[in-house]
């Protein structure tokens, strides 16, 4: 399932650092990581809740068409919620 984006999410998603790091969204904490690939053309992002179930994981494409979003296997909807709510506790 692929979704378009809007600028509140690139704006989101591009100001979360590389890497791995700890972080909050709604009540629960997550660990999550970023890569990007592709000299900065692609993305992926994973968040593990900790002590809890959850699970987030998406790819992100910055594509002649427009930026485009794949979440695995979950709905679009959760991937942009997540990426919009998260507040980074350490970088």
């Amino acid at each position: 399932m692929t979704a378009t984006v809007d600028a509140r999410f690139l704006d989101a998603f591009h100001a979360l650092p590389d890497g791995t790091h700890t972080g909050r969204y709604q009540t629960r904490r997550y660990v999550w990581s970023k890569s990007t690939f592709n000299s900065g053309k692609s993305w992926k992002l994973v968040a593990e809740e900790l002590g809890g179930s959850d699970y987030i994981s998406l790819n992100l494409y910055a594509l002649a068409s427009g930026a485009r979003l794949y979440p695995c296997e979950m709905p679009a909807a959760k991937v942009i919620a997540f990426v919009r709510g998260l507040i980074i506790e350490d970088q």
